[in-house]
């Protein structure tokens, strides 16, 4: 194993293509680091920090824009905006035919096509959560008063980096390898390391080196979990019926359909975070009212979500839900059941058409329960051992700890299918 992995190495490095997407890759994600470091002007960004120290779901937007939130960046928003749009758009192919059309059926020239109509949706939404979060923390004392002119100023800075971060992780996307957001979040997870292993490095105690060494067996058993879980997969026979076409004759040979245990990878967390940050934000928004029973009703909102259980269930709801809705969306068994029976496959013992798609559907549905079922353990896991022991800093690591392990993963995947590629 570890000779091919070293022979994998050789190959990225002597093959011009390869290295030059690899560091590409590197290249953009440095200036991603170098933006989150160039703050927002003529705003004291000194109280932020306690103020995220408080509130657990702005501490994981803080996670996932590398710091730029806790320095009030120019891309504090990470690329929140775009994420957002790419729910609301995958929201409306169950809503509105056309749209499911355009991303299922037309190919390529459709799913850029909607692509596009995200990037698009992702600049009232950038306007929109910078505002917001710039008015969420000047009414909580985070930031101190701005006047009109500085909050629009401000907001079109917040809103502008926001987009450019998008326009990085597309270009990663088209010239690197990977998915560029995932990429994104990836290397804000990774910037707060040192910090973390800083922090826990001046906090040792010799008393709790069982407790770390716990912590230490629970990440390797996590990481496993989630390799094994993404990994896995169902293979489906199929058959192609063998034909003939003058002299030649064509099929007759058996392969196998790979369904994957987990077809929609860290997607459903990602959708689950920002869907959760949303209430929180806008009930502490309209806490600040003067209508009482309006100021009440948030208030409550807000105490709810702050409760680990409540946050908890609802978090593991999300994940459960998104990972069946985004499996269905890039999953069509009535298309899979079409393509096979056009290409004159089939699957032994059953028939091609109705029968092969029902017969798909119950598969996916029965694996998806699985990995929703384990996606949503691991996502909540760390929330339950943060009730146990009362670290809070659990909630953010084992989130984050499932993000990058995915995030590494599908990197490999597509360094090793390049690789491939470039051997045959």
């Amino acid at each position: 194993m570890f000779d091919a992995f070293v022979r994998k190495i050789t190959i990225v490095i002597e093959d011009p293509i390869l290295r030059m997407r690899v560091l590409f890759v590197l290249g953009a994600l440095i200036v991603f680091r170098l933006l989150a470091a160039i703050p927002v002007p003529s705003i004291d960004a000194s109280g932020v920090q306690a103020f995220l120290a408080n509130n657990q779901f702005l501490g994981l937007l803080n996670v996932f824009s590398g710091g730029g939130f806790s320095n009030l960046s120019i891309v504090m928003l990470g690329v929140g905006p775009y994420i957002t749009a790419a729910i609301v758009m995958q929201l409306l192919t169950v809503l509105v035919p056309k749209i499911k059309e355009m991303y299922q059926e037309e190919g390529d020239s459709g799913r850029a096509r909607f692509m596009q109509y995200a990037r698009y949706l992702t600049v009232p939404l950038a306007f929109l959560q910078g505002f917001a979060f710039l008015l969420l923390l000047q009414q909580n004392g985070a930031i101190p008063p701005m006047d009109l002119q500085t909050a629009i100023v401000n907001t079109l800075i917040v809103a502008a980096g926001s987009m450019l971060l998008m326009w990085i992780g597309e270009l990663i996307t088209e010239f690197g390898v990977g998915n560029g957001v995932s990429l994104i979040i990836f290397a804000g997870i990774v910037a707060g390391l040192p910090a973390a292993f800083a922090q826990v490095a001046f906090a040792f105690d010799v008393s709790q080196v069982p407790t770390y060494l716990a912590f230490a067996a629970l990440g390797i058993a996590i990481t496993a979990g989630v390799v094994f879980i993404t990994e896995a997969e169902r293979p489906i026979p199929v058959t192609y019926a063998r034909r003939v076409r003058g002299a030649k004759v064509m099929g007759g040979v058996s392969t196998y359909l790979p369904l994957r245990l987990n077809q929609s990878g860290v997607m459903p967390i990602i959708f689950g975070l920002s869907i959760l940050l949303f209430p929180q934000m806008i009930a502490t928004f309209v806490a600040q009212s003067s209508i009482g029973w309006l100021a009440a009703g948030a208030q409550a909102v807000v105490n709810g979500l702050a409760n680990q259980w409540v946050y908890g269930f609802f978090y593991f709801l999300l994940v459960f839900m998104f990972t069946f809705f985004y499996t269905a969306i890039t999953f069509e068994p009535h298309q899979v059941a079409k393509n096979l029976q056009k290409n004159g496959a089939f699957i032994p013992g059953v028939r091609p058409g109705q029968m092969t798609a029902e017969y798909l559907a119950t598969i996916i549905t029965r694996i998806t329960l699985v990995g929703a079922l384990f996606l949503g353990g691991i996502a909540v896991l760390p929330i339950i051992l943060q009730g146990i022991t009362g670290i809070t800093a659990l909630t953010i690591g084992g989130t984050a700890l499932l993000i990058a392990v995915s995030v590494v993963l599908d990197v490999v995947k597509k360094i090793d299918a390049q690789t491939s590629i470039r051997e045959y």
